[in-house]
């Protein structure tokens, strides 16, 4: 189908009900706020998102910010179409940010406004190098961590998200948040000037724990706003609708 006059090219995320969803992928050089509470899949949908792009030859970065990425990899779900060729190649790129904060020097608790442009322009840099077209921060809340005020948060997120636009990387930034919270971050700033809002969340229906994904906002494209069961297998992340009395449609 021929892309419409003035309509944003799309970053087709590979996972196909997700795609659907977003009608067709995410708008290229967005940053989207992936937001959810423990054991709601963030980690799995972001790294599928990641392996799809290597998989197309988009050069894929993950910073891991709290979880050694060796750990992370070992624990996260087998999927049969994740190969080592694609980290082998350079394809797909682990960094532990941990490491990035020891080489750049930021070992106090809370970082200066200065170390803030340091982290962002480091960051940006090494997604440069690497031609990075995709790219994960798992997660951001970490990072605030050491950010402390919301001005800083507001700063360096802002910062970031441009560097990232400027060299066409389309990126998510994990965010956790308490189950039942109100709020889709955990300081309340990230989720007002993010680009999208993907909202995955813990329900419970006849004794089951159900995985749900919901997408809140999306600039540059229309999308559902419907919500979906989420099931992690193998083959990937699959979605289904959740119809009204919380059942699910095939």
């Amino acid at each position: 189908m021929a892309k419409r006059s003035g309509e944003r090219a799309r970053c087709v995320t590979g996972i196909e009900g997700f795609d659907t969803v977003l009608y067709g992928g995410i708008p290229r050089s967005n940053t989207v706020l992936l937001t959810g509470s423990c054991g709601t899949g963030k980690t799995s949908l972001a790294l599928e998102f990641l392996i799809h792009g290597a998989t197309k030859g988009e050069n894929s970065l993950f910073v891991s910010v709290t979880e050694n990425s060796d750990k992370m990899l070992a624990n996260i779900i087998p999927y049969n179409f994740f190969t080592d060729d694609l980290v082998e190649s350079g394809k797909l790129v682990f960094v532990d940010l941990p490491v990035m904060y020891e080489r750049l020097g930021m070992t106090k608790a809370e970082l200066s406004m200065e170390e803030i442009d340091l982290l962002v322009t480091a960051i940006a840099s090494l997604a440069r190098e690497l031609g990075t077209k995709r790219l994960v921060i798992d997660s951001i809340t970490s990072v605030c961590y050491k950010l402390k005020t919301s001005e800083k948060i507001r700063d360096f997120v802002l910062k970031l998200s441009k560097a990232l636009t400027d060299i066409d990387c389309t990126s998510i930034l994990v965010s956790e948040v308490a189950a039942q919270s109100d709020s889709y971050s955990m300081f309340g700033v990230e989720e007002a000037i993010s680009d999208g809002i993907v909202l995955m969340a813990n329900m419970e229906r006849r004794g089951d724990l159900l995985r749900t994904l919901q997408v809140i906002k999306m600039r540059g494209t229309m999308h559902s706003r419907a919500k979906y069961v989420l099931d992690l297998t193998p083959e990937g992340v699959l979605l289904v609708p959740l119809l009204k009395g919380g059942s699910t449609r095939a």
